[in-house]
């Protein structure tokens, strides 16, 4: 029949348990394994058919094993403790929470994070790759931490694609219907009680949105869904697919983002005083809050103010093409009746997001993110150094390294990525309540030696079954669906060597990612796959973009060679990659294989999850691993610089590769001592779980952030708002007077132009400056100098001149007394920047004159 309607019934649930719904509607379960065995307990095998979802399950469960776990006295137990531990987790004392904790004023306050997905759990599948991961990580922590934090996004009903790969290997892109009657979701109600539906307008229509709550622990997760009456069938499709569709589509769901979720939040009643954008996709959001406050009165510089002032731009792209832009007629199409409530005019408001850098002009996402928030950053030191290159135009003349944009290197949710083995293995031997230390170096520094290698040896040994055994039942699947044979289906059933060196290489496969490099000298690889005294493995898993041909290209070509009689057994491909394969992957192999071109990699944070888990890295010197390799927990792919071509890049890293397989890997492996322990391999694994799981924890990251800009953002948000936006004010027309004006100014300098200095010695220089319409006050005149090498001036130091007196021709003048510190080549110059008290960047307006 036509489905008009979809209702899950569930079973009359015995009260004594009747809790187990309310848990099931909290993903605090999916980082919590007590609570997850509770379902799991009552029936293994529908667990697995479900899919770990608990909602589903509740709905299928047969009611006689419901009735029978309500007598039964140790269930029970278990269910009154994990009941325990959730009430005291969601109703705290304030001082039990680090927020409420370290910043007691703020606990009323809220920040709001947008994301176009959120990876939180297999049985939730809205998310594709590690944006998602980490936008569902940083929730969880959040949390955990107890931040008044919401998250905002898209709920899409057929989520991201079921992979299936061919018998020839060849990737198909398999939608599935998410019903969510089926998925831990409920209507989010505004504070009218009623069932909130915002709209926003496209070209010749208004279309609609439903929102949708997921609680993430104490954080709710607000995410829209179009497929609701009145919107027409193309409308309702909007948000089906996350990344799926044409530019039209792809505008049209980031208008619904940013736009959408900005009023979806204030139809439910919550007024942010932090706002985080996670990537460009929702960039829109901050052209809704101007149009908000212009609509209040406010110009648009006004308001701009305001709104930059509490605003963070997260970007995760060292690629340009990744960076979504718009051509102009697609903006003229969306948004020519929205510009108007802006107070701007077409060509006014396309230069708030112009980006032309030679190759056609667009209208730029994160253009647009950038020029309307303060803060900004990167994933990792190194994604920070490359997105200030990447961006530096945006700021003329202010060299690359003062271009305002700093970084916080990713982490992981520790208690979601460790395996539960391993978790209760740092409970015995570390501290029972280790999780409490989780992002404290010394702690790990102190206990990690209390760590046996016998029985970290043992407990990895234990994952590393478990994953083949998950493997074997993974590809015998797979092979009975392509129509394999009986000989066939029993090889799988006894395919991996438990004894072998077992590398892993899960990802999203995009080409920058290179899967198959490993496969570029076919000879050797096949030496070191085939020794029969030191036998080595690789497994391969991801997901290529469905539009993505190269992506999927190399997807076949390791399919190819995993069915080839020189690698079969010793390569496996495993479709379908997603949250609960990759659990099994980061905990089961001996080695995390990363090998990206650098510097592509802006973070990554699945090799953080395998190091949680013991498990050594051998990477490219890129994203978070530039930070985290120390020499003793993990190898190093390559060397630390860039290429001009990527050919003889990729000839130098597979080379390096190889080479560290053979002389190092490998030897520290099948070492080993008279107890069958390979202490070495296991001092490298205690030497990862000592340096990452501290440095590259979720938990440090959200403190990071934090600290370093939602409470800075929040306390400036409150100055903004004061004296009907007074501040903002001020400062909007200060600007506009600066650029104005910026162009009358002239700079002189007086100063030794060569020569030599004994250690100790100095020079005087002097600076005048012409600022006809200015003021002193407007300026702030710097000494800036640095050490040359290779024949370029590096700027290292900026010490402000004092202002001496007003010369007879109306200039002012400036001195300094020179002094370096250090012996060495020098160079040094004189610039002139604009400074105000109310300025919260020192170069955010990109003007700057140097003599």
């Amino acid at each position: 029949m036509k489905v008009y309607g979809r209702i899950t019934v569930f079973p009359n649930m015995p009260a004594r348990i009747s809790r187990l719904y309310e848990l099931a509607y909290n993903l605090w379960w999916s980082w919590h394994p007590e609570a997850r065995a509770l379902y799991s307990t009552l029936d293994a095998e529908l667990w697995e058919r479900v899919g770990h979802n608990p909602v589903r399950f509740l709905s299928e469960v047969e009611p006689y094993k419901l009735e029978q776990a309500a007598e039964q006295a140790e269930y029970l137990q278990a269910y009154d403790s994990v009941i325990k531990d959730f009430d005291h987790y969601m109703h705290p004392r304030p001082d039990e929470t680090w927020f409420s904790s370290s910043y007691p004023e703020l606990v009323n306050t809220t920040i709001a994070y947008f994301s176009a997905e959120f990876g939180l759990h297999e049985s939730v599948p809205i998310y594709s790759g590690g944006l998602g991961i980490l936008s569902g990580d940083h929730c969880k922590e959040a949390s955990d931490l107890g931040l008044p934090f919401v998250g905002v996004g898209f709920l899409y009903p057929q989520g991201y694609f079921h992979q299936r790969i061919t018998r020839d290997g060849v990737q198909e892109a398999i939608y599935d219907k998410l019903h969510f009657s089926e998925t831990p979701a409920i209507p989010a109600v505004g504070p009218d009680g009623n069932e909130v539906v915002i709209s926003v307008d496209l070209p010749g229509r208004r279309i609609y949105a439903k929102v949708w709550k997921l609680m993430i622990g104490r954080v709710p997760l607000y995410l829209m869904d179009t497929d609701v009456a009145p919107n027409a069938p193309a409308d309702r499709e909007l948000s089906a697919r996350l990344y799926g569709g044409d530019r039209e589509m792809r505008i049209s769901q980031e208008i619904v983002l940013g736009i959408g979720g900005v009023r979806a939040l204030r139809a439910l009643g919550i007024s942010p005083s932090a706002w985080h954008l996670n990537e460009g996709h929702a960039a829109f959001l901050n052209l809704e809050r101007c149009r908000e406050l212009v609509a209040t009165g406010l110009n648009f510089n006004e308001a701009r103010e305001v709104v930059a002032a509490n605003s963070l731009f997260t970007t995760h792209t060292p690629v340009p093409a990744g960076n979504d832009a718009f051509s102009f007629d697609l903006i003229d199409k969306y948004f020519s009746s929205y510009w108007g409530q802006l107070g701007l005019n077409r060509d006014q408001f396309i230069d708030v997001a112009r980006e032309d850098q030679g190759w056609g002009a667009t209208y730029s996402m994160t253009v647009l993110a950038l020029k309307l928030s303060d803060h900004h950053n990167g994933v990792s030191k190194l994604h920070g150094e490359v997105s200030r290159k990447m961006w530096q135009f945006l700021w003329p003349g202010i060299d690359v390294d003062e271009v305002p944009i700093d970084y916080i290197t990713n982490g992981v949710h520790t208690f979601s990525w460790i395996a539960q083995e391993i978790n209760v293995l740092f409970g015995r031997y570390l501290d029972s309540d280790w999780g409490r230390h989780v992002d404290e170096q010394a702690f790990w520094d102190q206990h990690i030696d209390a760590l046996p290698d016998k029985e970290l040896w043992r407990v990895h040994v234990q994952q590393k079954e478990k994953l083949i055994e998950y493997s074997r039942k993974r590809l015998i699947q797979q092979h009975l669906r392509l129509g394999e044979g009986s000989t066939q289906i029993a090889e799988f059933g006894q395919i991996l060597n438990p004894e072998a060196l077992t590398i892993g290489f899960a990802r999203r496969f995009a080409t920058y990612k290179r899967a198959a490099l490993i496969f570029r000298d076919l000879n050797r690889l096949h030496k070191l796959l085939n020794n029969p005294q030191r036998p080595m493995q690789i497994i391969f898993a991801g997901k290529a973009h469905p539009a993505d041909e190269p992506g999927k290209a190399l997807i076949e070509q390791i399919y190819r060679a995993s069915r080839s009689e020189e690698f079969k057994g010793k390569v496996i491909l495993l479709e379908n990659y997603d949250i609960d394969m990759a659990r099994y992957l980061v905990a089961g192999t001996d080695v995390w294989l990363n090998n990206p071109i650098r510097p592509y990699e802006a973070s990554g944070t699945s090799g953080q999850k395998a190091a949680l888990n013991g498990q050594p890295n051998c990477s490219i010197l890129d994203g978070w691993w530039a930070e985290g390799y120390n020499g003793k927990n993990g190898w190093a792919i390559g060397e630390e610089r860039e290429y001009h071509n990527q050919e003889a890049q990729a000839e130098a890293d597979s080379l390096s590769l190889y080479r560290v397989l053979e002389e190092e890997i490998i030897p520290a492996f099948f070492e080993r001592g008279s107890d069958d322990v390979p202490h070495r391999w296991v001092g490298f694994m205690k030497e990862a779980i000592r340096t990452c799981t501290p440095q590259f924890s979720m938990r440090r990251m959200v403190k990071e952030y934090t600290t370093r800009y939602y409470v800075p953002e929040v306390q400036q948000s409150k100055g903004m708002a004061e004296n009907n936006y007074e501040r903002a004010r001020i400062l909007a027309h200060w600007k506009e007077h600066i650029r104005e004006n910026w162009n009358k100014l002239e700079l002189y300098v007086d100063g030794r132009r060569d020569g030599q200095l004994s250690l100790g010695e100095g020079i005087d220089v002097h600076a005048w400056v012409r600022i006809d319409g200015l003021s002193p006050d407007d300026i702030c005149i710097e000494l800036v100098y640095g050490e040359i090498k290779n024949e370029i001036a590096q700027p290292q130091f900026a010490r402000p001149m004092s202002f001496t007196k007003r010369e007879l021709d109306g200039s002012y003048r400036y001195d300094i007394h020179l002094q370096p510190e250090e012996s060495g080549s020098i160079a040094y110059n004189i610039r002139v920047v604009p400074s105000h008290p109310l300025l919260t960047e020192k170069y955010e307006l990109g003007l700057i004159r140097w003599a």
